[in-house]
């Protein structure tokens, strides 16, 4: 990942109300691939799970495990995105590359509206390259945000970000609002060419806006020397390779009968390996990677959050998986004879955050000394979570019979409203702290790595969500939410119980 600590770009130049005029490239840039990002995630699920109007008709199960791996492999080629940037091409490079194979992802999802019979493949294939192609663009866009400031002015760099993290926000607004209308109420794959259409104006925008960087996000100083960069464009073909191997080897396994490989074990055991993986990884930094005790127990508190937010984003983002269906077949969608698409409700949650933030923000400089330290707002994130599904469980109870036949005669959408407030106060409790204290509690010469963790942390969460929400049609979903309610409330308060010994981990570290 890019040390935000390298020179940043030179001052001076045009400015947008005090800030560099690239900073607004980036934050059309980062609106209109959200846009796509969240739009077609709207009504994913919807299209893998339908059949009457001409989606793919799969199982609910599958469906979740499917959904669970796509967001998982987003967060999780952050990492490699990142490698990719500061080693070969450089983050403006990575970012332009990246939106042209996101546009190509949605654009072959749109496919079978001129190539018959091709859902299946064009729509794995679809998925595929929108996974590849965040991976490059969502982690490098943010890097050339910061490295648009001088390191001596962090006032005006934190500003920046809000104002990046808006754009942000709007683009996760309007994308379910255009795509999930356009995808529910004319053609599904009309939806997916809409969310292509939106990365192409945010590929425009940034071709366009390009010169206002300054040089920001430039490969610079050792990483471009021509030597380095050899080498690592041979260690990614190496690793290329390696994956192709591997895939060849499993699929010929499964294609003979020797292993029979499903797309529900599939996911089962990418999470078990995640956890796996993460376990060694947090254990050899800790046992050899840390030069003295305080870094030894700092770190061990980043493992801490690592698992608290894994369990968050394993709630949270269940958002486009099992409470989009829970919106479809069991709620009151019918507004004034208006029946409201199924995605519309997908952007509550960024409402919300518009609204909420400069509120909590205010709230937590108000508060001061006396602001909750690390593992009491992680414990108040994931208690906020559950209150959430606790809300969901309670209105579960009053769906009538027959409601997935007849959404009119569902519960009202007031319950996922409620629903989607609370888990928006708990994500800004939790996921802006959980950021800033990786930063922090992390040694200086291991601040990437730490950072690559909290995105698989997000990864292992969404992976787990698209598990949990295959189980809403086996499980009533009052059972179900109550379970998982359960689960993160018991989470959040280890976490605050514990925070005393957890805070003296962190050796003064707020």
């Amino acid at each position: 990942m890019t040390d935000t600590t390298a020179p940043a770009a030179a001052p001076g130049g045009k400015q947008f109300f005090g800030h560099p005029s690239g900073l607004m490239t980036l934050f059309f840039t980062e609106l209109w691939e959200r846009f796509s990002y969240y739009g077609m995630r709207a009504f994913l699920i919807l299209y893998m799970t339908d059949l009457a109007r001409g989606g793919l008709g799969l199982e609910t199960e599958i469906s979740g495990a499917i959904y669970g791996l796509y967001t998982f492999g987003v967060y999780a080629l952050a990492l490699p995105g990142g490698w990719i940037a500061d080693r070969i091409m450089g983050q403006r490079r990575a970012v332009f590359l990246g939106g042209v194979i996101i546009a190509a992802g949605h654009f072959t999802l749109a496919a079978p509206i001129v190539i018959p019979n091709s859902d299946f493949w064009s729509f794995f294939l679809g998925l595929a390259l929108v996974v590849i192609g965040t991976g490059l663009l969502k982690p490098n866009v943010s890097a050339i945000v910061g490295d648009l400031y001088t390191n001596d002015s962090p006032e005006r760099r934190d500003a920046g970000f809000s104002i990046y993290y808006m754009g942000i926000n709007i683009g996760a607004f309007l994308g379910p609002i255009i795509c999930s209308y356009f995808a529910e109420r004319v053609d599904w794959h009309l939806g997916f060419s809409l969310a292509g259409i939106g990365m192409v104006f945010g590929l425009i925008q940034y071709a366009r806006g390009i010169g206002h960087l300054r040089g920001a996000g430039e490969l610079t100083g050792d990483a471009a020397e021509p030597a380095r960069v050899s080498q690592a464009q041979r260690q990614l073909w190496l690793g290329i390779a390696a994956i192709g191997i591997l895939a060849a080897a499993v699929y010929g396994l499964s294609a003979t009968g020797i292993v029979n490989v499903t797309v529900i074990g599939f996911a089962q055991v990418t999470g078990l390996i995640v956890v796996v993986v993460a376990v060694l990884y947090f254990g050899s930094i800790i046992a050899f990677g840390c030069h003295d005790n305080v870094e030894r127990q700092r770190v061990f508190v980043i493992f801490l959050l690592f698992i608290g937010a894994a369990m968050f984003w394993s709630g949270f983002e269940q958002a486009g998986s099992s409470m989009n269906i829970y919106a479809r077949d069991l709620t009151d969608r019918e507004v004034l004879g208006f029946l409201v698409p199924t995605g519309w409700l997908q952007s509550v949650n960024p409402i919300f955050i518009i609204l909420l933030a400069p509120v909590m923000g205010m709230l937590w400089v108000k508060l001061g000394a006396r602001s909750p330290s690390i593992p009491v707002k992680f414990g108040m994130g994931l208690v906020l979570l559950g209150v959430g599904f606790l809300v969901l469980a309670w209105g579960s109870l009053y769906v009538p019979e027959g409601a997935a036949d007849n959404p009119a005669v569902g519960v009202a959408m007031t319950w996922l409203v409620v629903t989607y407030f609370f888990h928006t106060v708990g994500e800004l409790a939790l996921s802006p702290v959980g950021l800033s204290s990786v930063t922090k509690l992390s040694p200086h010469r291991l601040v990437g790595q730490m950072m690559g963790t909290w995105f698989m942390g997000a990864a292992l969460g969404n992976l787990v969500a698209g598990l949990v929400a295959g189980r809403i049609e086996s499980l009533p979903p009052e059972q179900l939410f109550t379970v998982v309610a359960s689960i993160v409330v018991g989470s959040g308060l280890i976490f605050v119980l514990f925070s005393p010994l957890i805070n003296r981990l962190t050796h003064g570290v707020k």
